[in-house]
């Protein structure tokens, strides 16, 4: 018994009808124009055709996909829709991937096809973060990001790719498209389609033709998965630890300030110390690469890049903190030093605003909000914590109660942070879908790790500087110390918490219903 897809065919070929289109049918581009994918949700059988053939045309693993086939439903018995996407690149106008990439991995051909040059990839995966389809995916046994490139070579033959040839309905096209008409006219209905992101985050060019009156109560397919994304825990431990010696070399700066005055309360010990968790965390950031020999290449793309941007500025800032430890060291003067640590203090600002920024995409709307760059500087009341203890063993201890105290607002200020953070998230609206899985994520995955992260937060950031404050005053500094130290550790605990939730419950846009989405972050 013949199944409904080779009935298909057979009727097509008994009718004379051609499954699939074996050459471009196009005109030569002219000026302003560039190819693009047309795809008809009418004609489309669900086959997945185009998924193989592209597989088989490329090489790629089965969990590999760059054409994927999403799909929805809707409306009520007895009218019932059932609907589909074949989507592979858009080959969008702007493309988030090649602005975020910071190797300058993505070339925009002049024909508009976004192509990948798989040799300088990293395997950084920020494009995967930042493309609001989910187009590229990382390839493992290769450690890079690869994605659809409109079989480039076989357009440059005349033939139509892999994709568009196998369809045996005809449903997938390759057109020309003259950009600024696109752009200025046509793009807001007919580049959309329901549960897709919004063609215009990246002036997407896939044209959509989708079938008349589609019903209101539309719904994906695989709408009840639900699955935490990557931990990212190298990141999780880079970001926090170079957020740590922000707060520590801020706090060292204010000190050496202080001394101007009589009072001190720094030491060649304490800039080191500050110094070591950046000089940590850095390196850790090159376990999250495919590739982490070519990590140096990461920042080639200052221009568009906030990856390039933050590789830059926290390598200068840590190289700085390294040339401050010398000027302790060989007892420099101290108006050189403040110069030099003032100039370090603001690298390193801009490098931590850098790093939230990479986070501040529209694909990742969990992490697209404020409260991440909050957050992210609200981590720095750690190092003033760690320069407080160092105060109290240094025996500088005049500096052990300010220290303290200002590491303790700190806290305060970072839990009110969280506060927000989650506050926003108990009031998100009906349709967006993304935050909503992202509190279903903390609510139904998370729970006991987000209450644990909060009562950490107030144990090692109040009660515990508290104490310490209260035994400083009594002038038991050793004492202070040792709850210094704990607060430290449970701090530090805290915020890595939090870290890991920030990746583990992040909800990308995507393509609905795509069950069979390869390896994507």
């Amino acid at each position: 018994m013949q199944t409904p897809l080779e009935s298909f065919i057979d009727h097509k070929a008994d009718t004379g009808m051609q499954c699939g289109s074996y050459s471009i049918d196009v005109p030569p581009l002219k000026e302003g124009e560039q190819y693009r994918f047309h795809f008809d949700a009418v004609k489309c059988v669900g086959c997945r055709c185009c998924e193989v053939a592209c597989n088989e045309q490329n090489n790629n693993p089965a969990d590999i996909k760059w054409r994927r086939v999403g799909e929805m439903e809707g409306g009520d018995f007895p009218v019932f829709t059932q609907m589909l996407n074949s989507m592979s690149c858009n080959h969008c106008v702007d493309p988030e991937c090649l602005k975020g990439c910071p190797t300058n991995s993505y070339i925009k051909f002049d024909n508009g096809i976004v192509f990948h040059d798989d040799d300088v990839c990293i395997g950084c995966q920020y494009c995967t973060w930042n493309c609001p389809y989910g187009v590229p995916v990382f390839h493992e046994e290769r450690n890079i990001v690869t994605k659809c490139h409109m079989c480039h070579e076989r357009l440059d033959e005349g033939q139509s790719p892999a994709c568009v040839q196998a369809c045996p309905a005809g449903a997938i096209e390759i057109e020309v498209v003259n950009v600024q008409e696109w752009l200025d006219r046509d793009i807001d209905e007919n580049a959309n389609m329901p549960f897709l992101p919004d063609a215009r985050i990246t002036n997407s060019t896939t044209r959509y033709t989708l079938p008349k009156n589609v019903p209101d109560n539309m719904k994906e397919m695989d709408e009840h998965i639900l699955k935490p994304a990557h931990s990212e825990i190298p990141l999780v431990f880079m970001t926090v630890l170079t957020q740590i010696s922000l707060g520590g070399f801020f706090a060292l700066f204010l000190g050496d300030v202080m001394s101007l005055f009589g009072l001190e309360s720094t030491n060649v010990m304490m800039a080191l110390c500050v110094m070591l968790p950046a000089a940590i965390g850095l390196p850790l950031s090159a376990l999250h690469l495919g590739r982490p020999f070519l990590a140096m290449t990461a920042m080639k793309n200052i221009k568009t890049s906030w990856l390039s941007r933050e590789a830059l500025a926290l390598g200068v800032f840590t190289a700085l903190m390294s040339v401050v430890v010398a000027l302790y060291f060989f007892e420099a003067s101290q108006a050189l030093r403040l110069f030099v640590e003032f100039v370090t203090l603001g690298v390193g600002v801009y490098g931590i605003y850098a790093q939230a920024m990479i986070y501040r995409i529209k694909a990742r709307p969990s992490w697209n909000r404020f409260t991440t760059n909050l957050k992210f500087f609200g981590v720095a009341y750690i190092g003033v914590f760690l320069l407080a203890f160092l105060s109290g063993i240094s025996e500088v201890h005049e500096a052990v109660v300010p220290l303290t105290t200002v590491g303790m607002l700190g806290a305060l200020t970072q839990l009110f942070f969280s506060y927000e953070d989650m506050r926003t998230l108990d009031s998100i609206e009906e349709n967006q879908y993304q935050l909503q899985r992202t509190k279903r994520l903390y609510d139904e995955n998370f729970q006991k790790i987000k209450l644990a992260r909060f009562v950490l937060l107030v144990l090692g950031g109040v009660l515990l500087p508290l104490l310490a404050l209260v035994l400083a005053s009594a002038s038991s500094f050793g004492a202070a110390s040792v709850v210094l130290f704990l607060a430290l550790l449970v701090s530090f605990s805290a915020e890595i918490s939090d870290r890991f939730l920030f990746y583990s419950t992040v909800v990308p846009l995507g393509m609905a219903g795509g069950f069979f989405v390869g390896k994507q972050r």
